[in-house]
């Protein structure tokens, strides 16, 4: 979860830049009327009881990128360094030094930032993405700029996530097993740098003695 962030300022800290702020450009219309709710037969078919992350997959130029987490408590949208890499779309990034601050205050500063074409079920939304080189679960998060942008309501119990379009209501079910592998992974991780933590500290008493 993402919860803020610093901008880093760029050339001599006396300069004065004028700044511009832009809403990320809607690409669809939508019709305000269409209710969204959730059912019980938005359930069928999920492991109960669960706990899961809302995790998709989207259509990013064309290509299907997996393990992509939705979370409403993020106020950014982020992409590694890898996916971009993979899509061949580096010189498309724009330098940007920003840092970004999690719930527990860790920090992760940016490589840049990149507008993308996202496609989610047939719904194209140009996106802007912070690009981060450090290893984590997911390969992209979709926060609250996605999330608002699209007009989606995602729902974690439901594993679904809805949105209208001048068609109706569109769902976009999430991918609980994917969810499950991508957090195990991200526990036993942390497991194992926790452990190695404990063994430096062993060393270092025993060298002191």
């Amino acid at each position: 979860m993402i919860i803020g962030g610093v901008d880093i300022p760029q050339g001599p800290i006396m300069k004065h830049t004028k700044v511009s702020i832009t809403r990320e450009k809607r690409t669809r219309s939508y019709d305000p009327e269409s209710p969204i709710s959730f059912s019980d037969e938005d359930i069928g078919g999920i492991v109960q009881p669960h706990n899961d992350a809302l995790v998709i997959s989207v259509l990013v130029n064309k290509f299907r990128v997996k393990r992509v987490l939705i979370d409403p408590g993020s106020s950014a949208n982020i992409i590694r360094w890898r996916v971009i890499e993979q899509l061949g779309l580096l010189d498309q990034i724009v330098p940007a030094v920003r840092v970004l601050n999690g719930f527990n205050m860790a920090c992760e500063t940016t490589k840049g930032e990149i507008t993308l074409p996202i496609n989610t079920a047939g719904t194209m939304q140009q996106t802007k993405f912070y690009v981060i080189e450090g290893d984590m679960g997911y390969n992209a998060l979709f926060g609250r700029p996605w999330i608002h942008n699209m007009r989606a309501v995602p729902s974690t119990l439901h594993q679904a996530l809805k949105f209208p379009t001048p068609e109706g209501i569109k769902t976009v079910h999430g991918e609980q097993q994917a969810a499950k592998e991508m957090f195990a992974v991200e526990e036993a991780v942390s497991a194992a740098k926790n452990l190695v933590l404990k063994d430096r500290k062993s060393n270092k008493g025993k060298d002191a003695k």
